[in-house]
């Protein structure tokens, strides 16, 4: 029980990290470019991701 406990606490980390390399690394350069398409993408990317995470 604890081993399972264990292993969805890290897959639970490493969800985390995918969000914030995203935030860190896509959204900042979509809005260095200035370009509202790649904003508007990047934002539901991201959205996506907190949807899945979520669940």
């Amino acid at each position: 029980m604890h081993q399972t406990l264990a292993v969805r606490s890290a897959l639970a980390q490493v969800e985390v990290l995918i969000v914030q390399d995203h935030a860190d690394d896509c959204i900042e350069d979509a809005i260095a470019a200035s370009d509202p398409d790649a904003q508007q993408q990047k934002f539901r990317e991201l959205t996506e991701l907190f949807e899945k995470v979520c669940r």
